[in-house]
């Protein structure tokens, strides 16, 4: 009994910097965008959390 593409478990995307592209379909692409938008905003958060942070610090040792 042959299993249908639904059935499979569909592999975890991941993406490369600097991969090549060219193999790649339409929906793949939207799928890198979507997942490296998501990473960006992780970042900016943390970031913000971060700077957050050590603006408490500096303030509290500056008093």
């Amino acid at each position: 009994m042959p299993i249908e593409d639904d059935d499979r478990p569909r592999k975890k995307i991941s993406h490369e910097i600097g991969q090549d592209l060219s193999l790649l379909s339409v929906e793949e692409l939207s799928e890198r965008v979507a997942l490296l938008t998501a990473e960006i905003e992780r970042l900016q958060q943390a970031a913000a959390k971060k700077r957050a942070s050590k603006d408490a610090a500096n303030s509290f040792f500056k008093s």
